[in-house]
C-alpha cells in the first residue's frame, strides 16, 4: 500500500550581512523539497530539503541539506532550516515566512532569516521568491510521487524465540542539524549459549562537534519479552518513542518513521535466521524530536534526521564495518561488511552488503548481489581499517566507491560480549566523514552522483 507524496523546486534571491561586515552580500538559494505526504494547507507538513546556496565571495555549496515545515494555517508559518558549508565551517540558515491573510502575497514570498554557527548568531538577511520569473516554473515543477507507507510495528517486535546463543539489537543513530552533534542509543539482549536467562544492556552516547565523546551504560538487567520493541526497567525503544536513563544521561525522544523498510541483508534472512546474522531498518529514514540530557549539557532536537536499525544473529562477526549515510533528499546509503566467525567463512575476505536508496528505488535490486556477485563475478570488496575504510564494487551498469573516515577524537570504543562469552570491541563514530562516488556505464564510466558528508555519517569498525 502506498500514498502520494509531494515534491517541488523553489528559488529565492536576497542578501545577507555577517557580523563585523559593513555591507550586504548577494545570496541565491536553490532548493528541492520532498514530503512523504500530500501538501494540504490545513495541516503541518514536514519536508526534506536539498539544493545549493551561493553567497558572493564566500561560498558556493551544492550539497545543502535541511528541513522545511509547511504550516500556513495551523501555525501560520513556513519555516526553513538549512545547513551548508562555509569553507571549513558548518552554518545553519534558520528563518520562516510569517503567513498573513492581510498581506498574503508578501508574507508567502519573503523569508527573513538568521545565520548560526554552533548556536551563535553570525549574520542575518532576507530572501525573496521572484514572482515575475519564478512563479510559472515553481507551479509547473510540482510532482506527486508515490511514497511507501512507513514501517509497521511488526518490524520492532522481538525476534528471539528462546533459542540459546542469540543476540538481538535495537539501535538508533541521529544527527542534530542545528549543532552537528551525533547521538547513538544502543539496546541489546544476549541469550547465553549455556541456556542461562537472557539479559538486557546497552548505552547512550553523544558525539559533540567541539567536545569529547560522552557515554553511559545501562544494565545488565533481566529481560522480559514485550510485544513491541525493547523494554528493560525504565529503558524503552518502542514504536514512536525512545526513553531512558543511564548514569548522567536521560533521554525522551519521539520517532517519526519515513520511507520504506530497508533490508541490508537478503529479505529472507530476517524471517529465517539461517545466516550468522541479519540487519535491517524498519524505516529507511526517521526524524527525532525531544531532549537528551548528558554530563555536560542538554541537547534539544527538532526533526533531527537519523534511523533505527535491527540486528538478529548469533553474535558479533570476527571483523566488521558499518555505515549509515543520509545523503539528503530522501536518499541514503547503508553498508555492512563483515568476516563471519563460522568455520570456513572466517577465511574469506569481508562480505559486503550495500544498499543505496536513491530516487525512491534501491540499488542493487537484490541484497545478495554485492556479497557474492554472479558466479563469483562482481562481488563488492571492502578494505576495513581505522581511521579510514573503503568499499567499492559494480552491479549492472553502475559502480560505486565509498571512503569513510572516523576521526579518532570523534570515535568511541566499547566492548561487547557474545553469547558464548567471547569478547569483541566496536569503535563507533556518529560524526564520521564519507565520500560516495557513483558512476554509470555509458560507453565508458561517467559520474552519475557524488556525495560528501562531513561529520554527519554514522559508522563503526569492530574486531576481536
Amino acid at each position: 500500500m502506498s500514498s502520494r507524496g509531494t515534491a517541488f523546486k523553489e528559488i529565492m534571491l536576497g542578501r545577507v550581512r555577517l557580523v563585523g561586515e559593513e555591507a550586504d552580500r548577494p545570496v541565491r538559494l536553490d532548493l528541492v523539497a520532498h514530503a512523504d505526504r500530500m501538501l494540504l494547507p490545513h495541516r503541518t507538513t514536514q519536508a526534506r530539503l536539498t539544493g545549493r546556496i551561493r553567497i558572493a565571495g564566500l561560498t558556493d555549496d551544492p550539497h545543502v541539506v535541511g528541513e522545511l515545515e509547511i504550516s500556513p494555517l495551523a501555525r501560520r508559518r513556513i519555516r526553513y532550516r538549512v545547513g551548508f558549508d562555509l569553507q571549513d565551517r558548518r552554518l545553519l540558515l534558520d528563518g520562516w515566512k510569517s503567513v498573513s491573510f492581510k498581506r498574503p502575497l508578501r508574507s508567502m514570498t519573503v523569508l527573513p532569516y538568521t545565520l548560526y554557527e554552533d548556536g551563535e548568531r553570525i549574520g542575518a538577511g532576507t530572501l525573496r521568491f521572484p514572482l515575475a520569473t519564478g512563479l510559472i516554473p515553481f507551479l509547473a515543477g510540482f510532482r506527486f510521487p508515490r511514497e511507501a507507507e512507513p514501517t509497521t510495528d511488526r518490524h520492532l517486535a522481538p525476534r528471539w524465540d528462546g533459542t540459546p546463543g542469540r543476540t538481538e539489537v535495537w539501535y538508533t543513530t541521529l544527527t542534530d542539524p542545528a549543532t552537528g552533534t551525533g547521538v547513538w542509543l544502543h539496546h541489546e539482549i544476549v541469550a547465553p549459549s549455556d541456556g542461562s536467562p537472557p539479559s538486557a544492556h546497552g548505552w547512550a552516547a553523544v558525539f559533540s562537534k567541539g567536545g569529547p565523546v560522552e557515554h553511559a551504560r545501562f544494565g545488565p538487567t533481566p529481560w522480559e519479552r514485550q510485544p513491541h520493541g525493547f523494554s528493560a526497567g525504565d529503558i524503552h525503544a518502542v514504536p514512536g518513542r525512545l526513553t531512558g536513563t543511564a548514569g548522567p544521561f536521560t533521554w525522551a525522544l519521539s520517532e517519526q518513521p519515513q520511507g520504506p523498510t530497508l533490508h541490508t541483508f537478503p529479505r529472507w534472512s530476517w524471517r529465517h535466521p539461517w545466516l550468522p546474522a541479519s540487519h535491517m531498518l524498519p524505516a529507511a529514514r526517521a526524524r527525532y524530536t525531544g531532549t537528551i540530557r548528558h554530563g555536560t549539557g542538554e541537547l534539544r532536537l527538532v526533526d533531527a534526521p537519523g534511523a533505527s536499525a535491527r540486528i538478529y544473529g548469533h553474535g558479533n562477526a570476527r571483523r566488521w564495518a558499518w555505515l549509515h549515510a543520509d545523503l539528503g533528499g530522501g536518499d541514503l546509503l547503508e553498508i555492512v561488511a563483515a568476516v563471519s566467525m563460522r568455520r570456513g567463512l572466517d577465511r574469506l575476505p569481508p562480505l559486503v552488503f550495500l544498499r543505496l536508496h536513491r530516487n525512491g528505488r534501491t540499488w542493487p535490486r537484490r541484497a545478495e548481489r554485492t556479497a557474492v556477485g554472479w558466479a563469483g563475478i562482481g562481488r563488492f570488496r571492502a578494505d576495513i581499517g581505522l581511521p579510514r575504510w573503503r568499499v567499492e564494487g559494480r552491479a549492472g551498469l553502475r559502480r560505486i566507491r565509498v571512503t569513510v573516515n572516523q576521526p579518532p577524537e570523534h570515535t568511541l570504543a566499547l566492548d561487547y560480549t557474545d553469547p558464548d562469552g567471547s569478547p569483541a570491541v566496536c569503535r563507533n563514530s556518529e560524526r564520521a566523514d564519507a565520500d560516495v562516488h557513483l558512476e554509470r556505464w555509458r560507453g565508458g564510466w561517467r559520474t552519475e552522483a557524488v556525495w560528501r558528508l562531513s561529520g554527519t555519517a554514522h559508522a563503526e569498525v569492530g574486531e576481536r
